[in-house]
């Protein structure tokens, strides 16, 4: 039967040109290009080689407009078998714990799942906190920054966990949740053929009515969301301060200002 491979996917803006929405606090996707979120393509590269090798499915969902079809059926030209794309402004505005909530309640409605694999975090958020958000949603045992897959079989995973200072081999019995990190795989490229099946498969809609029988409602979107974001800023590039020093006097100059500053 092999295994049932959930992996979420986020369609981000483009994140040098999208703006800021101060009234509400919270960053207006509609005014930048959208694109596959990059640590999602090397989970759903790992969902697909799981099963090339164990056989199963592989079910991409994603929350957003109804213009992130187009990041799903990137998914499915990439390997996927199922797309579902959770669409409703009853879920809008959104933070981790709200979309970590609705994407629970989506997989719930799935029924059985043995394995999801979600990006390390996303480009435009950058938290990292959606993928544990959901496996404590759904109280299944996770692992965090996995670098490599070292066994998987249909009833556990062994994953090496990149903690910076330390890696840690883990074994967790499935049921279970990873977010992988970018060093995990290189993401295959879709054929044209690939791309010209995809364009043509159907995408589930799912609106929060679809979700009624297995979520609190008041749980999705800003009503369910306790984070604000007030602002969003960049740093500022510094520039260099050079002084060139020339001539007879640029040695005397030079031991002048290494004394001023302390250097001598």
């Amino acid at each position: 039967m092999g295994l049932h491979i959930v992996v979420p996917i986020k369609q981000v803006p483009d994140i040098e040109k999208v703006k800021f929405d101060v009234e509400i606090g919270r960053i207006d996707r509609s005014s930048a290009p959208g694109e596959t979120n990059p640590f999602d393509l090397n989970a759903l590269e790992a969902a697909v080689q799981i099963k090339e090798k164990l056989g199963g499915t592989v079910t991409a969902i994603s929350m957003g407009p109804l213009q992130a079809q187009s990041t799903l059926r990137d998914a499915l030209s990439r390997g996927a078998d199922r797309a579902i794309l959770l669409s409703d402004v009853r879920f809008s505005g959104a933070d981790t714990l709200a979309t970590s909530y609705t994407l629970a309640c989506a997989i719930r409605k799935l029924g059985r799942f043995d394995l999801i694999i979600c990006g390390e975090k996303t480009v435009d958020g950058d938290t990292g906190q959606v993928g544990p958000e959901l496996a404590e949603h759904l109280d299944i045992p996770h692992v965090a920054y996995v670098s490599e897959i070292r066994k998987v079989s249909e009833e556990k995973i062994v994953v090496v966990s990149d903690m910076g200072d330390a890696y840690y081999l883990v074994e967790v019995r499935l049921p279970a949740l990873i977010t992988v990190t970018k060093d995990i795989n290189t993401p295959r490229l879709p054929t044209l053929r690939d791309k010209l099946k995809a364009r043509k498969a159907k995408i589930e809609v799912w609106t929060a009515d679809n979700l009624a029988d297995v979520a609190d409602v008041s749980r999705f979107g800003l009503s369910g969301s306790p984070t604000t974001v007030y602002e969003i800023t960049f740093p500022a590039e510094k520039g260099k301060n050079v002084k060139i020093l020339r001539g007879e006097d640029a040695v005397n100059e030079l031991l002048e200002i290494l004394e001023e500053r302390g250097f001598l």
